[in-house]
């Protein structure tokens, strides 16, 4: 016989579990005093003064462009492709370097530097 949810009571929320290095513990302990671990955690984290953080779910609007003009990069260029082409011939040893492949070896070195700079720059990672 099953019991329906409007005759049982109300579901409470799942106890929160914090994991404390043994260091963290025992700051915690010493700050704590007198008063239970568990009630001056609480008192400290729902305080006013506790630290308020942004949610952030989105990557800023600048950010979403450049990461999507590195994808567009990706689209529009045969790169990997002839980089992949390239290391066949290499490993293959039938790779004949000429004026052309030259050049297009320094234009994928310029394509790979660019999307690096912008992935970087996108990531607000200082290079």
């Amino acid at each position: 016989m099953s019991v329906s949810q409007s005759n049982s009571k109300p579901l409470r929320p799942a106890p929160f579990s914090l994991r404390l290095t043994p260091e963290e513990r025992e700051r915690l302990e010493a700050q704590s005093g007198a008063m239970p671990l568990a009630s001056y955690i609480k008192s400290v984290v729902l305080s006013d003064e506790a630290p308020k953080y942004r949610k952030r779910t989105r990557p800023p609007v600048a950010e979403q462009q450049l990461l999507a003009a590195v994808l567009a990069k990706l689209g529009s260029s045969r790169t990997a492709s002839n980089l992949n082409q390239i290391a066949k011939g290499l490993n293959q040893g039938t790779l004949v370097v000429d004026e052309e492949l030259e050049a297009d070896l320094n234009a994928a070195i310029a394509e790979v530097a660019w999307m690096r700079a912008t992935l970087m720059q996108a990531l607000g990672i200082k290079s």
